[in-house]
């Protein structure tokens, strides 16, 4: 029987998942429904040194909520660093503001829907 092995980074997770914003359980009740090829999306999910907002790994897509903290000045270059890392891992990064996800929920949904189906562009990062 192999050894199990523990990812110390799971606790952290879980903890994120209880914790989450309102953003991002609304986000998260429309993404897990999502019907979708290739896989599914995760939440809170450890990716080297940080834990994606919510992350599909088949179509190598990242969807972070930003709330008013990330325009921050020292917030947006640790931004910029995190999505350099995700893109060089070979991950498209979506980013939303949360208040644009309260004022157009359906307009976010359909983005993330696009960029998942979009195989043309499996790599970098994608402005909204």
């Amino acid at each position: 029987m192999a050894p199990i092995r523990k990812d110390p980074r799971t606790a952290n997770a879980r903890r994120l998942r209880r914790e989450a914003t309102p953003a991002e359980k609304c986000l998260w009740l429309h993404l897990k429904q999502m019907d979708v090829s290739g896989g599914h999306f995760r939440r809170q999910a450890p990716m080297g040194p940080y834990f994606a907002d919510f992350v599909h790994f088949g179509a190598k897509l990242v969807v972070e909520l930003d709330g008013g903290q990330h325009g921050l000045p020292n917030a947006a270059a640790r931004d910029a660093r995190r999505t350099a890392y995700l893109a060089a891992q070979g991950f498209r990064v979506l980013r939303f503001w949360n208040r644009e996800l309260t004022d157009n929920l359906d307009g976010v949904v359909e983005t993330i829907f696009r960029a998942v189906n979009d195989l043309s562009n499996r790599t970098g990062d994608m402005e909204c």
